[in-house]
């Protein structure tokens, strides 16, 4: 069994070409099922985000399970293969499983260390999980992904700092003063990263938002995306008066505020802080407005300066949690690589009990005045034999099958101890279980319309 992961990115395709590869809510279901009977495929899992589409699958074998993947994909979206190969990414087994690790804690999202990915990454395990398309090596993998994640954002600070201007802004402002309950936001402009900080203000409990603009149609457009005001310039006096938090971005060619027009305003304000934000380039607020009382100014260049600084934390955190998923592969592959001892050790216990079983129906028939308490000691006792001479073989199996020779030694064991009837006749079974498991859930899906008219 291999692990092998398919997909593409923000990274790796543009957003006209990922809009494509998109699956609805409601179609996820469908596909996984799908997915779940392609050819080679034993389990999957279906991850798709507005940043990434990615399908992980455990596959008998790596180039089968290539092939019918992307041909899954070309068939699904109805896309020519050749159309989106240069976009794919493609990722076998260890490498699959750093990149999953590495996506769960927000090392491979946009924004690094974002926590939203997480919970993505959950909700699509325990969908798959819930269609019955997951199995012992996803249950693990998956479930492995998340706490590991889980334990990356709380042992570390890699969330913590603010990676884009409007959130250092949010930073900034939150020191000053602390909550923005009733805090009243004064835009100056209709400018995105404007709209977009003032947006982030009001998530974080900002009550009031004024817009002021040369166009009084802008800014009534703007002010009723967050049911706030809207003013001229000519009214940016009054403005200022009432507002908290100035967010300016403007096209003007010169100061919008200056410290003359400001100064006289800060008496009728009554030492209330205000927290100024210059987005614009040439500045809007004029720089000597920071000489004045209870006034806080930044511009796009300190809130970069901040941003640069704390995406290097950031990147000292994400090089703890790059230690922490070296562990996790470590973990993991060290059971993965012994799966296929189970079967194996499966197949000699049955054998082995098996003649116990015989050799104590033989007993029973040479002794048959032996008591039910004495057949017990007897039937316990050699079962013990049978563990004990049963123990270091099974041990030294589990260790040789780990090495890079591990699929010879399962083979020669297989021969040596005569167990590949037995392993055919379990695989058949196993295989005849999940067929019909396959296609009861295809009935359910099938009659399930009919059910609900």
């Amino acid at each position: 069994m291999d692990i092998l992961l398919i997909g593409l990115n923000y990274k790796t395709a543009p957003v006209e070409v990922r809009e494509k590869f998109t699956f609805s809510d409601n179609s996820t279901e469908r596909a996984l099922h799908l997915l779940s009977q392609t050819k080679s495929v034993v389990e999957s899992v279906i991850l798709g985000t507005c940043n990434r589409t990615e399908i992980y699958v455990v596959c008998d074998q790596l180039h089968t399970g290539r092939f019918y993947v992307r041909n899954f994909l070309a068939d699904w979206f109805g896309v020519d293969k050749d159309t989106f190969q240069e976009h794919l990414y493609m990722k076998e087994n260890v490498d699959a499983i750093d990149h999953l690790f590495r996506v769960s804690c927000g090392l491979d999202s946009m924004v690094m260390g974002e926590t939203q990915i997480l919970g993505q990454v959950r909700d699509a395990f325990l969908l798959a999980q819930e269609q019955k398309v997951t199995g012992t090596v996803f249950n693990t993998l998956f479930k492995q992904a998340v706490t590991l994640a889980k334990r990356a954002h709380t042992e570390t600070g890699i969330n913590e700092n603010a990676v884009s201007v409007s959130y250092a802004a949010i930073e900034l402002a939150k020191k000053i003063f602390g909550s923005f309950d009733g805090k009243h936001v004064l835009i100056i402009g209709a400018g995105k990263m404007s709209e977009l900080t003032a947006k982030h203000l009001r998530a974080n409990g900002s009550s009031r938002v004024t817009v002021a603009n040369r166009t009084i149609e802008r800014a009534q457009l703007l002010a009723e995306k967050f049911q706030g005001d809207s003013c001229t310039m000519e009214q940016l006096p009054e403005a200022l008066l009432a507002a908290d938090i100035v967010i300016s971005s403007t096209g003007a060619t010169g100061y919008v505020v200056t410290k003359e027009q400001l100064k006289p305003l800060l008496k009728q304000r009554k030492n209330r802080p205000l927290f100024m934000i210059d987005i614009a380039v040439p500045r809007d607020l004029d720089p000597q407005l920071h000489e004045l009382d209870n006034v806080y100014l930044y511009d796009i260049d300190d809130l970069e300066g901040i941003v640069a600084s704390n995406l290097a934390e950031r990147t000292k955190e994400a090089e703890r949690i790059t230690e922490m998923i070296d562990s996790e592969i470590v973990a993991f592959t060290s059971w993965f690589q012994t799966l296929g001892v189970v079967p194996l050790i499966a197949a000699l216990r049955e054998k082995a009990f098996a003649i116990h079983g015989d050799a104590m129906k033989k007993i029973e028939n040479k002794l048959p005045n032996l008591s039910e308490r004495e057949l017990h000691i007897i039937r316990k006792h050699t079962r013990g034999i049978i563990n004990q001479l049963l123990h270091d073989p099974v041990v030294r199996l589990k260790e040789l099958a780990a090495e890079k020779s591990g699929d010879e030694v399962l083979d020669v064991f297989s021969t040596i101890f005569a167990l590949e009837e037995i392993l055919e006749r379990n695989a058949q079974e196993a295989a005849w279980d999940h067929g019909k498991q396959q296609h009861q859930i295809v009935r359910e899906q099938v009659l399930a319309p009919r059910t609900g008219e």
